[in-house]
């Protein structure tokens, strides 16, 4: 029995859907984090607003008036979209100030963006392939910069020589999808998914390298801070057993 290559690729887009699924899903033990604290702390939100923008793009290159016979490209992204709201939602609800009014101007501004140019081109161009090609290249400059977001945390990690802000699970997530998709678009070939997604497999890697390069240092650091806050809090302990002496020899 020969399987054609149309199987194939279907088989491969549902494991990317459930590889994108897991890459979605990767930053929760972020968020919990984020929540417990009250605080985002270090943690860039610019990962997920260049994600969310991604995945509006690529849903609208999915639509049957844009790309017909892409409906695992919409189930995916669509999902996507629904859930980097939610952790744009959390990230502005423990932000405050000029990080939030950031936050809040980048999302409103993609959405403005995606809304004009889903009304440009489904009235400016007439056929398939004219919108196709629009719309994908668009997506093929968005989905980079989805992948080129990690490149400043990966810079504060060569400066602080610590991954304790580049989480691991992320990384493995984006590579395992990068190949997923990649050998999706290059069975029936398509170069606005290729490209991105090949270029998503590099960046990933990337960052598993950092995460090799810094891991023991990073340990170190957070010893260290273990260290030094258990050392700060001896010394408040002493420091009020003293104060509480003093404040019993005058009593008496």
């Amino acid at each position: 029995m020969v399987i054609s290559p149309d199987t194939i690729r279907t088989v491969i887009g549902i494991i990317g859907n459930g590889t994108a699924l897991v890459l979605f899903l990767s930053p929760v033990p972020t968020f919990i984090r984020i929540w417990k604290k009250g605080s985002v702390e270090q943690y860039s939100p610019v990962p997920y607003v260049a994600t969310l923008l991604n995945c509006m793009m690529w849903v609208m290159y999915g639509l049957p008036l844009v790309h017909p016979h892409s409906m695992l490209v919409i189930t995916i992204n669509g999902t996507g979209m629904a859930i980097e709201l939610t952790y744009v939602a959390i990230f502005l609800l423990y932000s405050s100030g000029a990080a939030r009014r950031k936050v809040l101007l980048l999302v409103a501004t993609e959405i403005a963006f995606v809304g004009a140019v889903a009304a440009l081109v489904l009235t400016l161009a007439h056929t398939h392939e004219r919108r196709s090609m629009i719309v994908g290249i668009l997506c093929v400059l968005f989905c980079i910069g989805m992948y080129a977001a990690p490149l400043s945390v990966m810079k504060m990690v060569i400066q602080t020589k610590s991954v304790e802000y580049m989480p691991l699970f992320l990384s493995l997530a984006s590579l395992a999808n990068g190949i997923c998709w990649t050998a999706y678009a290059l069975i029936r070939f398509d170069l606005y998914i290729t490209i991105p997604n090949g270029l998503g497999v590099l960046s990933a890697v990337a960052q598993l390298i950092l995460y090799a390069i810094y891991y023991k240092s990073t340990q170190e650091i957070i010893e260290a801070r273990k260290r030094k806050a258990d050392q700060v809090a001896i010394t408040e302990i002493v420091v009020d057993g003293k104060t509480n002496s003093h404040a019993g020899a005058g009593h008496y």
